[in-house]
């Protein structure tokens, strides 16, 4: 997630393009930035692939690979202190607000296990989550009927961009620890969202903040040539 101020704006997108098409091509890459991400075996992967969602939908979409951990994909990175974190929440609503770390904990927590799935070609199942629901920050921020859209704000002017209806499933977070503990600096620390139905790109990390609009404001990966919806079981990579 690199900010508006770096020149070299296609860097990122290009290094993300080399790595899905070594995928594509075979290429299985065992060991990123020193730290190794073993490739889950071809039966649990068999399996992913016939199992329905509730949606009917296959657990694993079409293309993608299965990781047994969740594999840091970069960006400028936000302050990790959660003594220092604030998200705001703002745009169209009636009541508009600010927490820091400690208001956020003190809200109800929801605890769930659900996939993940980047653009890149991997997925992770079943990576379990603690947070917040974006449904219950946009209903204390009395959502105004006239948005439509909402905005992810992160460090260093990263933004992603998600319908409302979708922001505020049951399964979208403001979302704090990962498979028991806190967020690693490189996941996001102290809090990312989490949009597990949309490409991974969509559940911006280091947030700052979450603001509702009318209108639709296409985020950072959005505007250099990727999807605006990004839904995985569609192959929305790219626009």
């Amino acid at each position: 997630m690199k900010p508006e101020r770096n020149p070299s704006i296609f860097e990122p997108s290009m290094q993300r393009r080399t790595f899905l098409r070594a995928v594509t091509a075979g290429t299985v890459v065992m060991a990123l930035g020193g730290a190794a991400y073993v490739l889950a075996d071809t039966e649990e992967e068999r399996r992913a692939r016939a199992t329905p969602r509730p949606d009917g939908r296959p657990r694993l979409p079409p293309g993608q690979y299965l990781l047994k951990h969740l594999r840091p994909m970069g960006g400028d990175e936000g302050d990790p202190s959660p003594g220092s974190w604030r998200l705001s929440v703002s745009g169209e609503v009636e009541a508009p607000f600010t927490i820091d770390f400690q208001e956020m904990l003190a809200m109800p927590q929801v605890e769930q296990a659900c996939d993940v799935h980047c653009v890149t070609k991997w997925t992770v199942l079943g990576a379990l989550f603690t947070g917040v629901r974006v449904a219950d920050l946009a209903a204390r921020a009395r959502v105004k009927p006239t948005a439509h859209h909402v905005i992810f704000e992160a460090a260093h002017g990263y933004t992603s961009n998600v319908l409302l209806r979708e922001a505020l499933a049951p399964n979208v977070l403001v979302t704090h620890r990962l498979d028991g503990t806190p967020l690693a600096r490189a996941h996001g620390a102290p809090v990312r969202a989490l949009v597990p139905d949309l490409y991974f790109w969509k559940s911006a990390k280091w947030l700052t903040g979450i603001r509702f609009t009318r209108a639709d404001e296409p985020g950072y990966w959005e505007t250099r040539g990727y999807s605006n919806h990004a839904d995985p079981w569609k192959e929305e990579r790219y626009s």
